[in-house]
């Protein structure tokens, strides 16, 4: 599979600098943060699509669109009655 790349090589050589003059600790934190966010933004698409989802159901829809992909059926039921 093929990824779109719309960003010039000289920028993106420009960014990865960027990036390496930073801390091991500094990259690790804005990991963290670009996790977070996108953990939020699953939950406000969860929310979106059932306003009335109850905590547990938000859990399972995020551990599913995170990681679903990742175990077969069997291992996500596993899984989901560990963390729910």
């Amino acid at each position: 599979m093929s990824s779109m790349n719309d960003t010039a090589p000289e920028i993106e050589a420009r960014f990865y600098q960027m990036i390496m003059k930073k801390s091991g600790q500094e990259r690790m934190m804005m990991g963290f943060s670009m996790f977070d966010m996108a953990r939020m933004q699953v939950e406000a698409g969860i929310r979106a699509d059932n306003p009335n989802a109850t905590r547990q159901e938000i859990r399972r829809e995020i551990f599913l669109r995170f990681y679903g992909h990742e175990f077969s059926p069997e291992v996500q039921d596993k899984i989901l009655k560990q963390i729910l």
